[in-house]
């Protein structure tokens, strides 16, 4: 992976600031303030004053405005978080450790951040989902995506299509729940007591269904 889980989400952080044109500055100061402060409380100066990018950069770029921009940085973010989760379970190894070692790392990086990152989606999906069709829309195809990607790991180890899409379902919901949890309470242990529930689970269906199913590891 270019950056790990365990580190915000900044899609061009690995970038000087006089290498990154200012269309990416401004994408991402947008990512990183949605993540902390979500989308009402984001505002179009703050994200200029953050990104040190001229005003008329960011009209001529996203002419849409706060919309068209905050689709934008989804997208870009949502990719990132993808291609960690990807290259996550790619891993060798039982899928009952390795998807309970990925979240672990997840609470380990909320927490690394004083539990003000973590979930750059989740915010946001949780202030639009009533509001606003389109954010809502790309924040669902995100959500798919990545529920994909654990779906996918899980048939590979056996799991049927309808098992592993539904696993996916709690894994994507308990990594999201766990997020907004640690972030309230200042405690990582949600997401570590999610991850050793989902490991328990996993590695229960492996052992009942055989070495090719669910993981396929005993």
């Amino acid at each position: 992976m270019d950056l790990p889980i365990d580190r915000p989400v900044y899609i061009f952080g690995l970038m000087s600031v006089a290498e990154r044109s200012s269309r990416e500055r401004v994408i991402e100061a947008t990512c990183e303030l949605l993540e902390l402060q979500g989308y009402h409380g984001t505002g179009l100066n703050q994200i200029l004053q953050t990104s040190h990018a001229p005003k008329g950069s960011l009209y001529h770029h996203f002419p849409g405005g706060k919309d068209e921009l905050t689709l934008t940085a989804l997208r870009e973010v949502g990719g990132e978080v993808l291609s960690r989760i990807t290259d996550a379970l790619a891993v060798d190894g039982p899928t009952w450790k390795v998807i309970p070692d990925f979240i672990r790392r997840i609470a380990a990086g909320v927490k690394a951040s004083g539990f003000r990152a973590g979930g750059p989606i989740t915010t946001v999906a949780l202030e639009t989902a009533s509001t606003n069709a389109a954010i809502r829309h790309e924040c669902s195809r995100i959500y798919r995506a990545w529920r994909e990607a654990f779906a996918e790991r899980l048939r590979r180890g056996g799991a049927t299509p309808s098992e592993a899409r539904r696993l996916a379902h709690t894994i994507v919901a308990g990594i999201e729940g766990g997020i907004i949890l640690s972030r309230c309470d200042h405690d990582a242990e949600p997401l570590t007591a999610t991850a050793e529930q989902i490991g328990v689970l996993l590695r229960t269906r492996a052992k009942r269904d055989g070495p090719h199913q669910t993981g396929g590891e005993e």
